[in-house]
């Protein structure tokens, strides 16, 4: 119990309340003899004026003994509680009323009787205390004169030897008593109200550790919330840790279900490439097997069949491995853009003449579709190129002979974004497979026996997103597939309009940073440019 928040808490607010409870009661009975001290110094300190005054302490022009003891008798029966003393101009004690035995002392020190003489708005003023050396007492004083002349001091212990008894006789009695157990019982109902109010107060906190522990036991994977007030500011610390224990459970949870995502695509990943390894590698291995055991029987004709086979399958091996790195590198966080401004019209029509020849081959007609006066672009440039040779080598793969595949660059209605469409007639994509095919290693079973290895759409659609972008994807079954993206475009200031120039002359005018990065693009599209 004591190791808990509630349990420390609760032994802080008890040492605290006892600590005040002793200090209370002492302080009580300090003021409370000081007040009473203070009290008879103010009522009595014209006694000793008073008794010289009447001339009690004389006799023909001397002091007395005999009126001494009859006036120290007197005063003894009235006010047992007094000591009288008479003092010498010096402070040293001529004659007193008590027992000889009694007083410890010899003489008084005259600066406490000078001060209560001279001034009477600082009360209490204690003096020595002839009975005890050690200790001090409340008194009243007056000086003696005689002829004119102080011949001494008249000193009166207010509180002498019977008031200290009666003291330590009422510090014990009843009212004394019923006082301090008041003031015990008024603290303890201080300490049982703070601990329910620390126990209100603390169980919210009790109540955070228990979901804590019961969310850690659940190693990290179940859903747990705390209620917490619907307020613009939390109320109070309690509140902010509970609003920021819900935050860290939702990261934690979100932070768990893509670690299992990625362990899924990890093992599928896994499966689908050793599939797609073990293909190439067994058609390529048994190819060059049947060129070693039949070397000698084979034909010329035959013997280059299988190494064209061979070479073919090792071209594939070549180019799943060169596309599962490249994948790989774009899901990673090393990839780092490098946008340079050129011209999408210009790189595109430069892309679609490297795939003519293989559309010739298969009489594909392949039609590049370009709105007149398209600006610039801000992207990196090899990216880009990457992107739009797996579309097109894409809808080439999927185009029956005879086809068409039109590639389409337009502005958007806002003039801010440069549309690229590849469409092609091929066979289309059903309904269910459509939303997966940018996924890794995704095929459609009728697309099984294609030679791509299912990464190329997957590849495009990371370098759009690394440049804000979304490609999205349209098919008819028996009509043809669309795929769609978009980039945004430099917008022209009032004196440079890129797109009412030539690139060649652009390449002059701007800037030497641009120009330093469409230098890059002229010395690669060189061809493109001199056209």
């Amino acid at each position: 119990m004591i190791r808990s928040l509630y349990g420390k808490l609760a032994a802080v607010l008890l040492v605290l309340f006892c600590a005040i409870g002793i200090l209370y009661i002492l302080l009580t009975l300090f003021t409370t003899r000081m007040y009473q001290q203070e009290v008879s110094q103010k009522l009595n300190r014209a006694v000793a004026r008073n008794l010289v005054a009447d001339q009690l302490l004389t006799s023909q022009g001397e002091v007395s003994p005999y009126a001494m003891e009859e006036l120290f008798h007197l005063l003894m029966v009235i006010n047992p509680s007094i000591e009288m003393y008479l003092l010498d101009p010096d402070g040293t004690i001529v004659t007193f009323s008590a027992p000889a035995e009694k007083v410890r002392r010899s003489r008084i020190d005259l600066e406490p009787v000078k001060r209560f003489i001279t001034k009477t708005d600082e009360f209490p003023i204690f003096g020595d205390d002839p009975r005890d050396v050690k200790r001090t007492k409340v008194f009243s004083a007056s000086p003696i004169p005689l002829r004119g002349e102080p011949t001494g001091y008249l000193y009166i212990v207010l509180g002498g030897e019977q008031y200290d008894s009666a003291v330590a006789m009422l510090q014990g009695s009843y009212i004394v008593r019923l006082s301090v157990w008041t003031a015990l019982a008024g603290l303890l109902f201080a300490l049982l109200a703070g601990l329910l109010l620390f126990n209100l107060l603390t169980r919210r906190v009790r109540r955070l550790a228990s979901t804590m522990e019961t969310f850690a036991k659940s190693d990290f994977s179940m859903q747990v919330s705390l209620a917490v007030e619907d307020k613009a500011t939390p109320a109070d610390e309690i509140d902010r840790l509970q609003t920021t224990f819900n935050g860290m459970v939702q990261r934690i949870l979100h932070q768990v279900s893509s670690l299992k995502q990625t362990d899924a695509l990890r093992r599928e990943l896994v499966a689908n490439v050793s599939h797609d390894l073990r293909t190439p590698l067994a058609s390529l291995h048994g190819y060059l097997e049947t060129l070693l055991m039949k070397e000698e029987t084979l034909a010329l004709e035959e013997r280059r069949g299988f190494l064209d086979i061979a070479i073919r399958q090792s071209a594939r091996l070549r180019r799943l491995v060169e596309e599962l790195f490249e994948l790989a590198k774009l899901d990673s966080q090393e990839v780092h853009l490098h946008p340079e401004l050129f011209s999408l019209a210009e790189l595109t029509q430069d892309v679609s003449q490297k795939f003519q020849l293989n559309a010739n081959a298969k009489g594909v007609r392949l039609d590049t579709q370009f709105q007149s006066n398209l600006p610039f672009v801000l992207a990196d440039i090899g990216f880009i190129e990457r992107a739009l040779e797996n579309l097109i080598q894409n809808a080439l793969r999927h185009t029956p002979d005879n086809g068409i595949i039109t590639i389409t660059l337009s502005l958007d209605n806002g003039a801010k974004n440069i549309n690229v469409r590849v469409t092609d007639t091929g066979c289309g994509i059903s309904r269910e497979h459509l939303p997966h095919i940018f996924d890794r290693f995704y095929r459609a079973d009728q697309q099984r026996r294609s030679e791509g290895a299912g990464l190329g759409l997957a590849i495009t659609k990371r370098i759009i997103e690394l440049h804000g972008g979304i490609i999205e994807a349209h098919s008819t079954l028996g009509s043809g597939t669309t795929l769609t993206f978009q980039l945004p475009v430099v917008q022209p200031s009032e004196d440079f309009t890129p797109q009412n120039i030539p690139l060649k002359a652009f390449c002059c005018q701007i800037n030497d940073d641009v120009s330093r990065n469409m230098r890059r693009y002229q010395s690669t599209h060189c061809a493109v440019i001199k056209k």
